[in-house]
């Protein structure tokens, strides 16, 4: 019997003696996630990409897969990083970089995907799909669709796993909509415990640092032709994901058995990152944007505590907030953004609403920085300031070729991050007065830069469909 042939036979016969274990005591397995979820597969160990390319020598890889990851405080643990903001608490950050100019590493990835690297310790973890929907001229069969989650070394780039994940077909069908993002676009998130992760009507699902898939629980069974794209956030035991395109919901499961806590309907046209918000006092709300109003609910228990009207359009850019304010955009027609402040009951759009602005932005989300929000058009190209007191216009500033901006901003050391889906990266100085630093491009990759950046101790992390950077100092 071949290796590979030995570790399916091993992986059997563990599931199958976890199946007496819990027929014989009557308690649930830790699989068995909900009445709707189908069997649960044993994570498969698929082939590592080519190394990555690297200034310095790797050390063994069974050296780096051994050894256990530990939190920091350059972690970018979920979508955007810590809080969910776009705000980077480091330094010592690259204005410029090219092919031969502060690029660190490059790694070669398995498959495409608009999901956005998250950071923890010395690991960096993104998920991809590859086998069909790569290519718009020839998609390929569903059949052959595989996600997968990948665990890189942020030293020099190196895989260190990369595990499959058990897709529930048939998915929303490869088409004019679909192939602008694919199936891989939900940011995992990521804990002492181990990462999360969304991949639509397939679930949330769970694996620890080296790998192994603690559980995996479906949320619905439908599909939409833009596909879906909320990343999961946590709080507390809980990993909560907007679940519109699967089932109209917000969804909880504990982050420990995959076991659902909590259901909230309601939800109409929302592709958005639900936002935590921290209220004077350190209690938190949970708020989310539908087409027509945002909604505040309670993240421990799922109880919606209070909605304010918005705009009449899906939204698709998460919310930031700062000091209890909430800010969201929309756009396609409707440009607007809305200023609403957390904490009331019922619906607080006479009450709660700071401001309304005729400027807004339909893809990407806004930052918060400095009594200043910013944000770009997704298609116009255009950069924003607004004062965040007031909704003002500080600035309305078209960047010159840089064509769509379907990825959020960071703002870190001073400096204002635009990513681009195929004209490069326009860097500003983080002011209300419009100032240009950058304009850098990676002139050997031309895939597409969907995914948002990630900034760590000094280094920026930018994905494409193709490659993994690691820009900055060594």
């Amino acid at each position: 019997m071949n290796h590979r042939l030995f570790r399916h036979a091993a992986a059997l016969a563990a599931l199958l003696v976890l199946v007496a274990i819990s027929g014989c005591s009557g308690e649930p397995m830790p699989t068995s996630l909900s009445d709707e979820l189908q069997p649960t597969a044993l994570a498969a160990e698929t082939q590592l990409p080519p190394a990555a390319v690297s200034k310095k020598p790797s050390p063994p890889r069974s050296a780096l897969a051994a050894a256990r990851p530990a939190p920091s405080g350059g972690d970018w643990p979920q979508f955007r990083g810590p809080q969910g903001l776009g705000l980077g608490q480091t330094t010592g950050l690259p204005t410029t970089w090219s092919d031969e100019e502060n690029l660190v590493w490059k790694t070669e990835l398995p498959g495409a995907g608009t999901s956005s690297p998250v950071i923890y310790g010395d690991r960096i973890y993104l998920t991809a799909y590859t086998g069909y929907g790569v290519s718009p001229d020839d998609p390929g069969d569903m059949d052959d669709l595989r996600r997968m989650l990948l665990c890189i070394n942020r030293k020099d780039g190196q895989v260190l796993w990369q595990k499959e994940v058990q897709s529930t077909l048939p998915e929303g069908e490869y088409g004019r909509r679909m192939h602008l993002h694919g199936y891989a676009s939900s940011t995992p998130a990521v804990d002492e415990e181990g990462v999360y992760c969304f991949f639509g009507k397939s679930g949330l699902v769970a694996f620890d640092h080296d790998g192994n898939q603690r559980w995996q629980t479906r949320v619905g069974d439908n599909t939409h032709e833009w596909g879906s794209a909320a990343s999961p956030v946590l709080y507390k035991d809980l990993v909560i994901v907007n679940a519109f395109v699967e089932c109209g919901s917000l969804v909880a499961v504990n982050k420990n058995t995959g076991q659902e806590a909590w259901r909230t309907g309601g939800l109409k046209e929302s592709w958005n990152t639900p936002l935590l918000v921290q209220l004077p006092g350190g209690k938190h709300e949970l708020a989310v944007a539908n087409m027509g109003r945002i909604m505040g609910v309670d993240p421990a228990t799922g109880e919606e505590l209070w909605t304010c009207k918005s705009m009449d359009w899906y939204i698709v850019g998460s919310m930031v907030a700062h000091e209890g304010t909430i800010y969201c955009l929309a756009g396609k027609g409707v440009e607007a953004t809305l200023a609403v402040r957390a904490g009331g009951r019922g619906d607080v759009t006479e009450t709660h609403v700071v401001w309304r602005a005729k400027k807004g932005s339909n893809v990407s989300s806004p930052v918060y920085f400095d009594g200043h929000l910013y944000f770009a058009h997704e298609s116009q190209g255009i950069a924003y300031c607004l004062d965040a007191a007031t909704g003002d216009v500080e600035y309305e500033q078209r960047l010159n070729r840089i064509g769509e901006i379907y990825a959020s901003p960071l703002v870190a050391d001073g400096k204002l991050y635009y990513v681009s889906r195929h004209q490069g990266a326009v860097v500003l100085a983080a002011q209300p007065e419009f100032e240009q630093l950058a304009h850098n491009r990676l002139e050997s990759d031309r895939s597409v830069f969907n995914a948002s950046p990630a900034a760590s101790r000094g280094q920026l992390f930018l994905r494409s469909d193709r490659y993994l950077y690691c820009i900055g100092k060594e």
